[in-house]
């Protein structure tokens, strides 16, 4: 049984078991009653660990006996075993090797916090948007087929991964190729179905074992010559099974299934998961977990502790925290259906991360959490804009990116009344390239119909949602993850006029046009450079009008945006400047042209050259060319 921990350690725990652990190998050396041990050292370690970096929590105290069981009975890392989300897998990356490099876990040039191939022969899939792990497990398993390898594959889906349409893509297709593969669904929220105890676990243990499956197979081949016979047993097989087991709908699928059983049960794991791992065939074994198990706290609040910040001591007497841009969306989402009847909410599981909990308490007949199906989300916005209401999608950039055809087919083409909170926009930190909402000003701004909007703090926020809600078409209004610069919130709310900017500092020479959230960092570099500093507010339409004025009374146009400078807002001044045969020098500013690794956000800031002193050095240099080449715009 699991020891129950009250609190994390503030000192690394004594784990002598699991220090001579330092790949699956040695753990497979260990017996079989020395694995209660060591999962109780490795979710201690795990709480230790985490309270010293901070990360994703609950999911990794629920996996903690499924971890040590999958890599005791499969042969990694020569077996694939493929994490789904990845919030999982801190026992995994502990158990293989890089026990000590946790307390690195996504700090800059420290550990991912998801599984990453290039980190480890373990990571055998990348992962950190959810529902990929069937899909990639089935391509593995058919190369091993094609290759006649005899590699085993198995993947770990759950924590909602199982909700979103590409996993049930996958399962079908799994079934149609008949691959000898695993798929372990980890059900923490009881979804599925609520059967379990003693009964259960021992009809599965049953279902599992050598003899059972040795009769079934055989009685299989011997009836098949008797049609009716075959069909009638296969029936009555299903009935007992639909009588102990919520499997019915795998079965129809093409899947053998076992379970539901207990995720927390090491011997029943292992035992299961010894007499699966030979099966031919499709197999899916269900367990029940309790997320944050082993935890008191988080298995009280599962949610409150998917993940954690690092514990520190705070100062006495610190001043409060400003007010992340989550929260000034979730206030004015309020406000908003105050007024308005017609107001929808949608999130794709998104309901804490997106600011939703009160308006979900306050407007539960308009709130809609679809979980993680972003593909359905976007479309059924389209369909409540055909019939006169007003949906607004609280969808995280990064996710956005799942349900791009939607945008386009679904609500662009057809020119609907949806307006979309992109949160989590340009870098994220800790979380890293998965998570990154570097391309959003890209991919929104080629699609017609679509006004695109990013503002540069807390009011223009406020503002700029309510400014957006009223125009009448598709609407996306991009923000950042976390707190802004503190510029208090104006409770009245008044539409600011689509496509135009606003001049924030006059300066000579230069104009840096800041797109977003990076007003201050803009403002610092111009305020070196005695520059013109504007908040563009809109990257489509762009403020052509304000464009070209600059270029009649400056040498120099910088544009600034925390999105990839492919195709990005700085790219659209350049196609105006063009189309308008206005020949002049520019500087386009932003995320260069790869995947950047996790970090604080300032620390990714200044590696991509968009802090202000990374602003201000790439514009004096490219003055210092100008000069030097005497270049002389059209317009002098």
């Amino acid at each position: 049984m699991s020891k129950l921990f009250e609190t994390i350690p503030a000192s690394r725990p004594a784990t002598p078991l699991l220090d001579t652990v330092n790949d699956t190998k040695q753990l497979r050396e260990l017996s079989e009653n020395q694995l209660d041990k060591v999962c109780d050292e490795l979710r201690e370690y795990l709480l230790y660990s985490t309270g010293q970096t901070g990360g994703h929590f609950g999911a990794g105290l629920g996996v903690i006996e499924l971890t040590i069981a999958l890599h005791y009975v499969y042969n990694t890392p020569e077996d694939r075993i493929v994490w789904d989300v990845g919030h999982q897998a801190y026992p995994h990356k502990i158990l293989t090797g890089r026990r000590e490099e946790m307390l690195s876990i996504r700090q800059k040039d420290g550990l991912s916090g998801f599984p990453k191939r290039s980190e480890s022969k373990y990571d055998t899939f990348g992962v950190g948007h959810s529902s990929t792990s069937i899909s990639a497990a089935l391509g593995m398993a058919l190369a091993a087929k094609h290759n006649r390898s005899g590699r085993k594959v198995a993947a770990v889906i759950g924590d909602g991964a199982m909700t979103a349409g590409m996993a049930f893509e996958a399962l079908n297709h799994a079934a149609h190729t008949d691959a000898d593969m695993l798929v372990v669904l980890n059900d923490n929220q009881m979804s599925i179905g609520h059967n379990k105890g003693g009964l259960n676990t021992y009809f599965s243990r049953i279902w599992a074992s050598k003899p059972y499956t040795q009769f079934r197979e055989g009685s299989k081949k011997v009836l098949a010559k008797i049609p009716s016979a075959l069909d009638l047993a296969q029936k009555a097989e299903e009935h007992v099974k639909g009588l102990v087991a919520p499997g019915m709908m795998f079965e129809e699928l093409g899947f053998n299934y076992i379970g539901p059983i207990d995720g927390h049960d090491i011997d029943t794991l292992i035992y299961t998961l010894k007499n699966m791992r030979d099966l031919q065939g499709p197999q899916l074994l269900h367990i029940m977990t309790t997320k944050g198990k082993g935890f008191a706290p988080a298995e009280k609040d599962p949610v409150g502790y998917h993940a954690i910040n690092k514990i520190e001591v705070k100062p006495k007497n610190s001043s409060p925290q400003t007010k992340k841009y989550q929260d000034v969306f979730g206030q004015w989402l309020c406000d908003m259906a105050e007024q308005d009847s017609k107001l929808i909410g949608i999130t794709p599981a998104m309901c804490e991360g997106s600011g939703m909990v009160e308006f979900a308490k306050r407007f539960p007949d308009r709130y809609f959490d679809v979980a993680i199906a972003e593909q359905h989300a976007v479309t059924l916005a389209a369909g409540m804009a055909c019939d006169g209401l007003k949906p607004v999608v609280a969808i995280y950039s990064t996710f956005l990116q799942r349900g791009y055809d939607q945008l386009v087919h679904d609500v662009a083409l057809q020119n609907l009344d949806v307006l979309f909170a992109i949160d989590r926009a340009g870098l994220v930190g800790e979380d890293g390239a998965t998570h990154a909402g570097a391309f959003d000003l890209t991919y929104l701004r080629c699609i017609p119909n679509m006004v695109v909007i990013a503002p540069s703090d807390e009011n223009e926020c406020r503002q700029l949602l309510y400014t957006g809600y009223l125009h009448q078409g598709p609407t996306a209004v991009r923000y950042p993850r976390g707190t802004g610069p503190g510029i208090q919130t104006v409770t009245a709310m008044a539409p600011l006029p689509i496509g135009k900017g606003i001049i924030r500092r006059d300066g000579a020479h230069i104009a840096i046009l800041n797109f977003g959230s990076l007003l201050s960092e803009s403002i610092a570099a111009g305020d070196k450079l005695n520059a013109t500093v504007v908040d563009m507010r809109f990257v489509k339409p762009i403020d052509e009008k304000l464009i070209a004025q600059l270029a009649e009374s400056h040498d120099l146009i910088v544009t600034v945006e925390e999105n990839t400078t492919a195709g990005g807002a700085g790219s659209g001044v350049n196609e105006y400047l063009a189309a308008a045969e206005i020949v002049f020098p520019t500087l386009n500013l932003g995320l260069r042209d790869e995947f950047l690794n996790h970090g604080t956000h300032q620390e990714l800031l200044a590696q991509s050259g968009l802090d202000s002193d990374g602003i201000y050095h790439s514009i004096a240099k490219r003055m210092n060319w100008l000069e030097k080449n005497n270049t002389q715009t059209v317009a002098k």
